[in-house]
């Protein structure tokens, strides 16, 4: 695993110390610069060479997104977006993943030195993950509706999908249920992110995308055409056996320090002898390998999105190191996998 060698570009000298500060007590990663304007990122960048930058959106002149943009067509590399959660900083957010952003971090201004140093605490995890991330070489478009493109109809038979993902999920989520069909299979996903930036990419989804998309609730009956999205960090998601299944929403601690545990709801559909597919996706960590492994000896199909392509490789790896994984797969086969395992194209 490589060192983060980080430059941190805000147009604020406040912000830079203050982030400065946090990232040079974090272990492996070594602020090499900072900058307060796109024009001195980009003469930083081509002198310091860094393998991460942290970008402000609201800058003077040259926007934060406009140069995310920039980057990612002449110099592809790292980048992960500081951005208040406000309802027009989570749009900002889910167009900062379209241009090629790693990762998007809330920028905590109206909150109290502890909650600063809670949050702002988890910097230094998210630029080594973004150090050794995978970085695309050009934007990635929405996939049109399954609808539109000619697929035909689609019969689930009656397998569940269960997916988790964190760092790069959104893009990744983007895609994958960009080839849903409306009649999807029932699909559960836990998506480890900040819940202001899920719930507006729920609300996206849910429009852009052929299936119905919502957020995870107790009691939900997993049935065709909808896809469950969990993001709450303080309830844990579950699958009820039934006729159909439900979604439960239980408070309980952490598990592995993850909370929606991939692991916990992957464990109990193996434990519950529901007919499914499991599939760890782009992250942080090792949550879902162990739940994966259960998964399998269920007699379940478990997939991993593949490690050369995945945003951010330590969570599909560590379940493919588990050796949790029957199939390691790019998302686009890995979405035809699911959906040719779960069901079958009609006319």
């Amino acid at each position: 695993m490589h060192d983060a060698r980080v430059l941190v570009v805000d147009d604020s000298a406040a912000m830079r110390a203050l982030f400065c500060d946090v990232l040079e007590q974090s272990k492996n990663v070594v602020v090499v610069g900072t900058a307060a304007s796109a024009a001195e990122a980009r003469d930083q960048i081509a002198e310091l060479r860094p393998n991460v930058v942290t970008l402000d959106v609201e800058m003077p002149g040259m926007s934060g997104i406009e140069f995310l943009e920039e980057i990612m067509t002449t110099n592809p590399m790292p980048v992960v977006m500081l951005s208040a959660l406000t309802q027009s900083g989570t749009e900002t957010s889910l167009k900062a993943f379209e241009l090629g952003a790693v990762e998007c971090f809330p920028k905590p201004l109206k909150a109290t030195p502890e909650q600063f140093a809670k949050t702002v605490g988890k910097l230094g995890k998210i630029v080594i993950a973004a150090a050794n991330s995978n970085v695309r070489d050009r934007p990635r478009h929405r996939a049109p509706k399954a609808e539109s493109t000619g697929a035909g109809g689609y019969a689930p038979n009656g397998k569940i999908a269960a997916f988790s993902t964190s760092m790069g999920g959104v893009d990744a989520l983007t895609e994958v249920l960009g080839h849903y069909p409306k009649n999807c299979p029932p699909t559960v996903i836990i998506l480890q992110t900040e819940p202001a930036l899920a719930e507006m990419f729920i609300a996206r989804a849910d429009k852009d995308c052929a299936c119905a998309v919502k957020a995870a609730a107790d009691g939900a009956e997993l049935t065709p055409g909808t896809v469950h999205i969990a993001f709450n960090p303080g309830k844990h998601v579950i699958v009820e056996p039934g006729s159909p299944a439900r979604l439960r929403m239980v408070e309980r601690d952490p598990v592995e320090g993850f909370r929606p545990s991939a692991t916990l709801l992957f464990g109990t559909i193996a434990r519950g002898g529901l007919p499914a597919i499991g599939a760890v996706l782009t992250g942080m960590g090792e949550d879902g390998a162990k739940g994966l492994k259960l998964l399998q000896a269920a007699g379940c199909r478990t997939l991993a999105q593949d490690r050369g392509t995945a945003t951010v490789p330590q969570a599909p790896a560590a379940a493919v190191e588990a050796g949790a994984v029957d199939a390691e797969l790019k998302l686009e086969e890995l979405a035809a996998d699911v959906l040719g395992q779960c069901g079958s194209a009609e006319g």
